[in-house]
């Protein structure tokens, strides 16, 4: 027997409460059975990493009317290296932070608790972000393991890091997860599982309780099956956190609906650019098709598509300013953890892993050890080169740059190949599932980028994307 997992959205849940259908412990229980059924056993995707034992006991409390919100009742996960102030730890998949718990909620935590929501656990990851060595596969960490992608359980790639965050959605484990990015761990993950990605401008939401790579880059976003749900999401853990400045630059106060930028007609009228040849040189003649269709799809929906926009190559090194910002976020986020956390430093992050080598460093630690090199207070002056570098690479020559010479309205990549540059600007992307590889089966996302702060407009165009092509199908399972 084969089963389809249906992909219960947030607009389906909400009507089947208001129409006392269910309850929020009704539709928490019904997950958790997911979980057990397919997760923990059948193929065994292994994309949560714990569950929350008062899940049922805050669904209990929504169901008595102590909360009411856009996600009244709505299960969430999120990814295990953001805090939560409860029973559950807070690891980032690290051995060496295995007993560790948070102290407090970090602020996107406590946004969705206050909208109602159900937080039914936290998803597996690659180890502190896919931050630990060159050589660790996507959605491997010494605590949780390795998550396997639904499409191919051990023979696709999962993606990384957002690992669980992907295959939980795309498996129908929890409708709705949350996932972080520095370059790539949202929208990688989410176009390998085909799934809707969104990695938000730096600011919209606030960085304060995330065990962090790189401040300069991260963020965390929304990982949902669909646009809407992923727009409904990104409004609720947006907004300004007076810990974390950079978001009181947000031109979105709190509690913004993204929902009223959705329009199935967004695609009329707009301009876009494929970008061209040094992004797709690793495509296979089976991605090919993928996005050819895309670029039909975009048209018919009243799209004009530039193809082949040049985006100028990147001269340096590829991670040194998040090498140098490691350190101090790092050891910042470390130095508060109470008594129970082995570890409150990098250098005594590598030394427990020394220690343990044989569960620890399967893959090595060759990241942290170059991070631990520099001085960490950010007074390298390469340190600032190359950050400067960065910015007038991603922002000023790149995509602003080349939006103003082809008139774009935002610019196309297939996957999570734009990723870097995108993150190194601090500017949104979106992907949405394109299709399936005829070859092996493989999800295929296609991404919108654009300015800074320009969710809504790629919103619109996702949306209509979606929409007019409805391309994502549920995996399959032999039970």
């Amino acid at each position: 027997m084969r089963e389809d997992f249906e992909d219960y959205d947030v607009q389906h849940w909400k009507q089947q409460i208001d129409q006392k259908n269910v309850t929020a412990v009704d539709i928490a229980w019904f997950y958790l059975q997911r979980i057990a059924q397919w997760d923990q056993s059948g193929p065994s995707l292994n994309s949560v990493a714990e569950l929350n034992a008062d899940a049922l006991a805050i669904a209990e409390a929504v169901d008595a009317g102590a909360v009411r919100g856009p996600l009244h009742g709505i299960p969430v996960m999120v990814k295990d290296n953001i805090d939560t102030g409860d029973k559950m730890h807070t690891t980032a998949g690290a051995l060496a932070l295995a007993e560790s718990y948070a102290a407090t909620d970090a602020p996107l935590v406590l946004r969705l608790r206050r909208a109602g929501a159900v937080l039914l656990g936290k998803t597996n990851l690659t180890e502190l972000a896919n931050f630990m060595s060159d050589h660790m596969p996507n959605g491997y960490s010494g605590r949780g393991g390795q998550v396997l992608n639904p499409y191919g359980p051990g023979t696709l790639d999962t993606g990384g890091s957002s690992a669980g965050s992907g295959v939980a959605v795309s498996a129908g484990l929890v409708p709705l997860a949350i996932g972080t990015e520095t370059s790539g761990s949202i929208l990688s993950p989410a176009s390998q599982n085909s799934i809707v990605g969104i990695k938000p401008s730096l600011g919209l939401v606030s960085r304060t309780g995330i065990i962090p790579i790189a401040h300069s880059q991260d963020t965390a976003g929304p990982m949902t099956a669909t646009v809407r749900d992923a727009a409904v999401l990104l409004g609720v853990i947006a907004g300004p956190d007076p810990a974390d400045p950079i978001t009181l630059a947000s031109p979105f106060g709190e509690g913004h609906d993204f929902t009223q930028y959705l329009d199935t007609k967004g695609l009329g009228g707009s301009r876009l650019g494929l970008a061209g040849k040094s992004y797709q040189e690793e495509w296979t003649e089976s991605d090919r098709v993928v996005m050819m269709q895309a670029l039909a799809d975009l048209r018919s929906l009243g799209a004009e598509v530039a193809e082949d926009v040049t985006l100028p190559e990147y001269e340096g090194i590829s991670y040194e300013v998040l090498i140098h910002e490691f350190k101090v976020g790092l050891n910042a986020y470390l130095r508060q953890l109470g008594p129970m956390a082995s570890v409150h430093s990098l250098r005594e992050l590598i030394q427990f892993n020394h220690r343990h080598a044989a569960k620890a460093l399967k893959y090595g630690q060759s990241i942290l050890l170059e991070s631990e090199a520099t001085r960490g207070t950010l007074l390298e002056s390469r340190y600032w080169e190359r950050r400067q570098a960065d910015l007038a690479w991603s922002r000023q020559n790149g995509i602003d740059a080349v939006m103003n010479a082809y008139r774009l309205d935002a610019l196309l990549f297939y996957g999570n190949y734009g990723a870097d540059i995108a993150a190194r600007a601090g500017y949104p992307s979106i992907t949405v599932p394109a299709g399936y590889r005829g070859d092996d089966g493989k999800p295929v996302g296609i991404t919108f980028t654009g300015r800074r702060f320009s969710e809504p407009l790629l919103l619109r165009l996702a949306y209509a994307y979606e929409q007019g092509t409805h391309r994502r199908k549920a995996p399959r399972f032999d039970r």
